[in-house]
């Protein structure tokens, strides 16, 4: 079966060119777009979607969540709103709640959460462990995110849990816990920050799951200047994530890796990707991540939700992209780009996600407006109208 979904008023392919087009259609058959161009140049299909002038973009590329917990900290929200300052520590009220969750209850949550983004227009989803923090809670969270979202990292190196000592914790993470969640993990993650792991213990970890044969990312520089981006470059991760405090030799390494790319067609080498988490820079009243400054310095950045109890409880990417826009300076070519085919780098997924080009997975979003640009002219507002995954509807209205 093919679908034709024409009389789309402005496409954002983000592909290599960074085409808009307008009056466009795209061809979808066995879930890859196979054709894309003029809607009066189409070819026929055997079923037809009708965008209504709408714009349509890729599907967003959510590349950093934290969706499989339990609990509320709505209170620790307000405490901070109230001013508090945030610390790491909360990670373990979560902890004790998702513990105490069992399959079932955890398995109802994460995939309403799942359709709670894909209503929002995420076609694509990682997510973390770490709030297990045993061998069996870790195992049995990875094992659960793996049978609902597209990738999924190993965090156990989120926080040392209460009462135990942090490097016989750390020890845990290298070995008997990696050993664990292996089977069901693309990548580990380590929060290399003050409250949580220092750069002896992430080094530690960054080995022990390189050598795992796992890819690498780390939570850096959210709460003050640290080693998480050094580390990151250093160990070639595939992204450095929050990236708040950046002294300008952070930036000057991040850059660097990324020599061997060509922004303009997109090929050669990816870097180490910066991503920034707006909805968690505003959560938390930390400065907000410097995306100009990292663009400007020719190093690709994502967005992504860090969708999460504690910091930043929303999969609305694109409240993330309106507030790229209105207060760290980027376009809506960039903010859009970085929620898409940025999140796919961070993935090591651009070749099969993230724009919309012929062979790619067939993700699309329509919004009910006649541009992408309408995600920071009307901020906050409910805008996507469809979510096509693969070529089918994956947003419940459809």
């Amino acid at each position: 079966m093919s679908l034709l979904i024409t009389n789309i008023g402005e496409l954002t392919t983000q592909d290599a060119e960074r085409r808009v087009l307008t009056d466009a259609a795209v061809v979808v058959e066995d879930g890859r777009f196979a054709w894309i161009g003029a809607a009066a140049d189409a070819p026929a299909a055997d079923d037809v979607h009708d965008a209504g002038s709408r714009a349509g973009l890729p599907g967003w590329v959510d590349s950093h969540t934290h969706l499989l917990f339990a609990g509320d900290r709505s209170a620790e929200f307000e405490a901070r709103m109230a001013g508090e300052a945030y610390a790491a520590g909360g990670i373990s009220v979560t902890m004790e709640a998702t513990r105490a969750a069992d399959d079932y209850e955890l398995t109802r949550l994460l995939l309403g959460r799942v359709a709670e983004a894909a209503a929002g227009g995420t076609t694509y989803l990682e997510t973390k462990t770490g709030y297990g923090l045993s061998v069996e809670e870790e195992r049995r969270h990875a094992r659960i995110a793996s049978s609902v979202v597209d990738q999924v990292t190993y965090l156990g190196a989120h926080l040392v849990p209460p009462g135990a000592v942090a490097d016989e914790y750390t020890e845990l993470v290298c070995t008997e816990m990696l050993d664990a969640v292996r089977p069901y993990a693309q990548f580990a993650d380590v929060f290399c920050e003050r409250g949580a792991f220092d750069e002896d213990q992430s080094r530690r970890v960054l080995t022990a799951c390189r050598d795992a044969g796992l890819g690498l990312r780390v939570h850096g520089n959210q709460l003050g200047p640290g080693p998480g981006v050094r580390l990151a470059v250093e160990f070639g991760a595939a992204s450095v994530d929050h990236v708040n405090y950046l002294e300008p030799a952070d930036v000057e390494l991040l850059a660097g890796t990324w020599s061997g790319w060509d922004v303009a067609s997109a090929t050669g080498t990816p870097g180490v990707v910066a991503t920034c988490l707006p909805a968690c820079d505003l959560s938390t009243r930390q400065p907000l991540a410097p995306g100009r400054e990292l663009l400007d310095a020719g190093v690709e950045i994502a967005l992504a939700s860090n969708c999460n109890p504690g910091t930043s409880y929303t999969t609305s990417m694109a409240y993330c992209v309106g507030t790229a826009v209105l207060q760290m300076g980027l376009s809506v070519t960039e903010a859009v780009r970085a929620a898409t085919y940025g999140g796919a780098l961070a993935l090591g997924v651009q070749d099969t996600v993230g724009s919309i080009e012929v062979g790619k997975r067939a993700d699309l979003q329509l919004l009910n407006a006649p541009a992408a640009a309408h995600l920071a002219y009307r901020p906050g507002m409910p805008l996507t109208q469809a979510v096509f995954r693969a070529g089918e509807r994956v947003d419940g209205r459809g």
